[in-house]
């Protein structure tokens, strides 16, 4: 029967109690349900439940809140010691340390600010104060969340590119997590154009997500999908375009094959701009207009929330693009998930001197309000520094 081939999200309170058994198997008590049938054998059914299911969906729309985005602030102690060093300073846990509790103790920070990707190192962290850097958070209204990626690697049989490693362990580490107080997690992943992309890269950089995502979710924590599509190469914007398409397909087949449930995650995409080394440019209104093109026809509208990356944009240019996004209503929150496009004036503000805490703080507080504007489609632009317009793209640049 063509019914009992298509795969149906369905309610377990209508379908299953709890008490039931499906094939010898014991079901816990979930909000959702997945149920496949197969048509060679229409009585098997393959069936996921998440106790979870509840939580995930009120942490995603927790993230996905009016006039709020992520601060991405969960560089490895690599990258963090590259910004470390910009402004002078040695990688040390100790300055590593104090950098951190600039960022996440910037007063009323969780008016603009719904949640913060944090590196394994910082989520068992606590402030130069003695305090918990979770329980900042919490005390701001931002949700903790996690990096839980171990980078990327050279993927043979490629067109030199890449693929993310990761998943071995993953399950007991986002357990772990979950207990330490994270309750979303982040797994980065890249497409380079010049590099082709081939069809082995995009299909392994779609099957880990999905992979990730679905154990992601059984421990409890909103996973972030993120495919990001490089800034690298002088390609134009409809070549980025085609090849968005296609990677947003093929994620969201396998997030589906891997019964992730859509509710219960969030995006972080690249804007749909042209390489940075393109002799053509875009404007906002372009780079809108082609961005929410690709959205509208590849993303479901169960999604919550797609909090963009900024991928080497300057902070004002990341704004400015994202603000134009809201000028009209959109299925999904859309909003941001910024590292350097949140951190850059604000660490160079900074400079690593106890006197300057306060400055740099105000400084993230302007940059998290701008986007906060921007999110509600409120962002004029006035009062942006010279520093917020310099752009920041690096080279395959490695996070």
């Amino acid at each position: 029967m063509a019914a009992a081939a298509s795969a149906t999200l369905l309610k377990s309170s209508s379908v299953i109690d709890k008490c039931e058994w499906v094939k010898g198997q014991s079901l816990r008590q979930a909000s959702a349900a997945f149920v496949r049938c197969h048509p060679t054998s229409p009585s098997a059914l393959t069936v996921r439940a998440s106790s979870y299911a509840d939580e995930l969906v009120k942490t995603a729309k927790t993230i996905a809140s009016p006039g709020r985005g992520i601060l991405a602030m969960d560089e490895s102690n690599a990258t963090c010691g590259k910004r470390l060093a910009s402004i002078g300073l040695e990688n040390t846990e100790a300055n590593r340390q104090a950098y951190r509790t600039l960022l996440v103790s910037a007063p009323g920070l969780g008016e603009y600010i719904s949640g913060a990707i944090l590196f394994e190192e910082t989520l068992y962290q606590s402030t130069t104060d003695g305090k918990k850097m979770v329980d900042v958070l919490v005390e701001q209204n931002i949700v903790p969340g996690i990096k839980v990626d171990k980078g990327l690697v050279p993927l043979p049989g490629s067109n030199n590119e890449s693929w993310c490693q990761g998943l071995d362990g993953l399950s007991s580490r986002t357990a772990s997590y979950y207990q330490q107080g994270a309750r979303f997690a982040k797994w980065r992943t890249v497409v380079s154009i010049p590099n082709g992309p081939s069809a082995l890269a995009v299909k392994e950089a779609a099957w880990g997500l999905a992979r990730y995502a679905a154990i992601s979710q059984d421990s409890g924590l909103v996973p972030i999908v993120e495919p990001e599509i490089l800034l690298d190469g002088d390609h134009g914007i409809d070549r980025t375009f085609e090849v968005a398409q296609k990677v947003w397909a093929e994620v969201f087949f396998y997030l589906a094959e891997n019964n992730v449930m859509f509710e219960g995650i969030l995006l972080k995409p690249s804007m749909v701009t042209p390489g940075a080394e393109s002799k053509d440019k875009a404007t906002p209104q372009q780079v809108a207009d082609y961005t929410l093109k690709l959205l509208h026809r590849r993303i479901p509208p169960a999604v919550p929330g797609i909090m963009f990356l900024s991928g080497g944009q300057s902070e004002v240019e990341a704004t400015l693009n994202l603000n134009a996004m809201n000028q009209s209503p959109n299925p999904w929150h859309v909003s941001f998930s910024y590292a350097r496009a949140l951190q850059n004036t604000c660490l160079k503000t900074w400079g690593g001197r106890p006197e300057n805490v306060k400055a740099a703080q105000d400084t993230l507080l302007f940059r998290a309000k701008a986007n906060s504007l921007a999110q509600l489609g409120k962002y004029t632009g006035e009062g942006e520094s010279e520093e917020a317009k310099k752009g920041m793209f690096v080279k395959g640049y490695v996070y």
